[in-house]
Parts: C-alpha cells; sequence; structure tokens
C-alpha cells in the first residue's frame, strides 16, 4: 500500500507540472483552455473555474490539456436544427440549447438558417416557418448546451492553429520543460536536507559496521595523510582507498585540533571495471550552502538530462535492446524498492523520473510533445500547415505504435519481477 500511494503522489506530481506547463503558456496566448485533466478514463473529481474545468480521472498514467482547434468542436449546428437561445443583459447569446430544450422554458426557440460560432459569431434563424430572419449576435463567451452540459464556443483566434508558431511551440515546450524545471526543485529540495557534496579531504557519514566505523574514525575527520600519501581532496582518500583492497592503511587525521593515527583495514568489492577494489564505509563529506544547493540543483539536473540522452542514443544504435525499458509495472517495483530505503532516495527518484517523462515526451515521435513540435518545425519550412487531417492520423498511427510499446516493455517487466 505504501509503495501504491507512493506511486501515485510521485506520478500526480509529475503530470501535474507537466499538464501546467502546457496549460499556463496555451493561456498566456490566448487560447481556450476546455479542460485540465490529470489521468485518463472516467472522472472521478471535476470543478470548473473560469473557462477550464480542471477534472481528475480514474487511470494515474498521463493527463492532457483540451486546448479549441486542437479537436472537432463537440458540436456542429446545421440548418434546419432547432434550438433555443438565451441571453445576456447586453442581448447578445450567452447559451444555445442544443436538445433537451424543454428543460429550458425561458429559451427563445429558434429554426436555424445558419450558424458561425467561429467567425462572425452569430446565428441566423427564424423564431416561426414563415417568420422573417433574424440575426442573433453571439457573446464571444457564450455556451452551448448539450445534455444540460455547457460548452463555451472558441472564436478563431482563440483557437490552437490561430497562434503564432512562436506561441505554439511554446505552449507545447513548456510540458517537458516544467518536468526540467520540477526536478531542480526536487533536487534544491534533496540538498537542503542531504547536504552539498564537498571535494574536501574529509569523511562523511560513516556505515556502521564497516571499516572506517570499526577501527574509530568519526565523521568530520579531516585525512592529512594516508600512509605515506598526502590527502588534498575526498577524490584523494576514494582513489587510495580503492587502489588498496583488503589492506591494512595508515590515517592520519586531524580531529578537535589534535593530530591522531588510525589503522583502517579495508574490505573487497567488485570494481565497475570488473576487478577488485577497496572500500571502507564512508560517504562523501557534505556542506550546508544556499549558493552549492542551487549549484547542485543545476549540476544533477544537467548530469540526469545527458545519461537519459546516452541511453537513447545506445537504445537507437542497438548498445541495449528493448529489455533494458522499464514500464508502468517495473517503474512501480523500482519505486518499491526505493521507498524501503528512505525519503531522500524517494526524491531522488522523483527527480530521476521526472527529467526522464521531460525527455521522452521531447523524442519526435507522433503522439508526443516532440512530434508535436517537429510538425511545427515543418510548418515553419513549408511557411504553411500540415494538413489537419494528415497530422491526426499520423498521430493516431503514433499512438497506437507506442501502446504497442508499452505492452511489450510491460510484460518484459512483469517476466523480470517472476524471474527474480
Amino acid at each position: 500500500m505504501e509503495t501504491f500511494i507512493s506511486v501515485v503522489i510521485i506520478f500526480g506530481l509529475l503530470i501535474s507540472f507537466h499538464e501546467f506547463g502546457h496549460l499556463l503558456l496555451a493561456k498566456r496566448a490566448g487560447i481556450l483552455c476546455r479542460e485540465f485533466a490529470i489521468g485518463f478514463g472516467p472522472k472521478l473529481f471535476s470543478i470548473k473555474k473560469g473557462e477550464t474545468v480542471y477534472t481528475l480521472r480514474l487511470l494515474p498514467i498521463g493527463g492532457f490539456v483540451r486546448m479549441a482547434g486542437e479537436d472537432p468542436e463537440i458540436i456542429e449546428i446545421k440548418p434546419g436544427h432547432r434550438v433555443g437561445l438565451m441571453f445576456n443583459n447586453a442581448g447578445l447569446v450567452n447559451k444555445i440549447i442544443i436538445n433537451k430544450t424543454a428543460k429550458y422554458p425561458q429559451a427563445k426557440m429558434v429554426t436555424v438558417e445558419h450558424a458561425d460560432l467561429e467567425k462572425d459569431l452569430l446565428i441566423k434563424g427564424y423564431e416561426q416557418e414563415d417568420g422573417e430572419l433574424i440575426s442573433y449576435p453571439l457573446d464571444r463567451k457564450a455556451d452551448y448546451v448539450v445534455d444540460e452540459q455547457g460548452y463555451q464556443i472558441a472564436p478563431l483566434d482563440r483557437q490552437f492553429g490561430s497562434k503564432s508558431l512562436l506561441d505554439r511551440f511554446l505552449a507545447i515546450f513548456a510540458g517537458p520543460f516544467m518536468n526540467f524545471l520540477l526536478a531542480f526543485i526536487v533536487f534544491i529540495i534533496y540538498f537542503s536536507i542531504q547536504g552539498v557534496p564537498s571535494d574536501a579531504p574529509k569523511l562523511g557519514k560513516l556505515v556502521q559496521g564497516d571499516p572506517a566505523a570499526k577501527a574509530g574514525l568519526h565523521q568530520g575527520d579531516r585525512v592529512i595523510k594516508i600512509d605515506d600519501h598526502t590527502i588534498d581532496s575526498w577524490k584523494d582518500i576514494m582513489i587510495y582507498v580503492n587502489q588498496h583492497p583488503s589492506e591494512e592503511l595508515s590515517f592520519t587525521i586531524e580531529r578537535n585540533n589534535h593530530i591522531r593515527h588510525v589503522d583502517v583495514t579495508t574490505n573487497e568489492r567488485k570494481s565497475p571495471e570488473g576487478g577488485k577494489e577497496g572500500f571502507m564505509g564512508v560517504y562523501a563529506p557534505t556542506e550546508e550552502s544556499f549558493i552549492g544547493t542551487i549549484k547542485g540543483g543545476v549540476t544533477q539536473t544537467y548530469f540526469f538530462i545527458k545519461q537519459e540522452l546516452i541511453g537513447i542514443k545506445m537504445l537507437v544504435t542497438g548498445a541495449v535492446g528493448l529489455d533494458q525499458l522499464a514500464g508502468p509495472v517495473g517503474i512501480y517495483n523500482i519505486t518499491g524498492k526505493v521507498v524501503n530505503q528512505g525519503f531522500l532516495l524517494l526524491l531522488n527518484w522523483t527527480a530521476v523520473l521526472s527529467i526522464n517523462l521531460g525527455i521522452i515526451n521531447l523524442l519526435p515521435l507522433p503522439a508526443l510533445d516532440g512530434g508535436r513540435i517537429l510538425f511545427l518545425i515543418v510548418e515553419g519550412l513549408r511557411g504553411k500547415p500540415v494538413d489537419p487531417q494528415r497530422e491526426t492520423l499520423v498521430h493516431f498511427i503514433g499512438f497506437a505504435l507506442l501502446m504497442l510499446l508499452m505492452i511489450v516493455v510491460t510484460w518484459n517487466d512483469i517476466q523480470k519481477i517472476f524471474l527474480q
């Protein structure tokens, strides 16, 4: 249960930041945002603030911002359609009742001859069959009501496609950018609690039961020499210890302005290169510094972005296979292990996942933000947009392929869990 709650909170946070980026820049550009949704599937909760309905949906595996003009309008009013009209104090139509008009006895019933809800913002129609054709101007924020649910009309200048190339690019790019920003913020919190790694020739936290603690070394001890080797940094300590597995080393340290000598016999473990290396159970020293915390946030965010790009390159070149990818099941399993190792590691894992989400979304693949940006780049080069129907088809095919990939990755995740 603890793992499930952690996953829901983490994914909710990542998705919320991502979609909030889209929402913020879309609204800044004047785009009508009909819905801000966390999750997919049936609605669990919804509330309308201003023009936007904020919803929480059943499946916490994504989210979306429904911008006017990206999808076909929910309803099309055609000639001969009988609708009810309601007016504001200025005499402009502010509600168009599409069906169940009997529930709105105060509405004026009109048989539509012509309706333009995007450009001219008017409805022309007849109150009586042999009556006069009358034009009814619309309020720019008028709603059309379907099954007693109101949907705001979208004048052309409020639609996604009517905005400049730069505004549309920013509205799309803002989602992944917010994931990078979230990672930066989480790393700052992490370093504020944990401390900023330092290269000073000092000892950080000691692992109880490991050689350093057994020998009597303390956190904060300044190492002057190891054997006859002068130490100037934490890196010097690590290099020397790694080079001497299962050996007794003589540490010359300074503690409380006194020089002491402590002998430590290192343990042995397998090195990343496959050989042997020594270790004694000491973490790097840390320091408290506001500037260092900010710098640490930047450095860690850059490092993991770089590592993610290297991983994608290896996947594309075939250096690693699809079996190395982790889907929702794999991430859930890893998160469960991280939760058991403490809050700080969970913070670090949250930041890494946020970077992962940002990078993946920027890949130039259909149905992802990167694919949409690619179409905008093509539009900029051509001087005109790609046919909307073709773009929709490409995104649909891309989404289907992504779902197929997700199934394959999930199957691999399940196999790994049961083979552990």
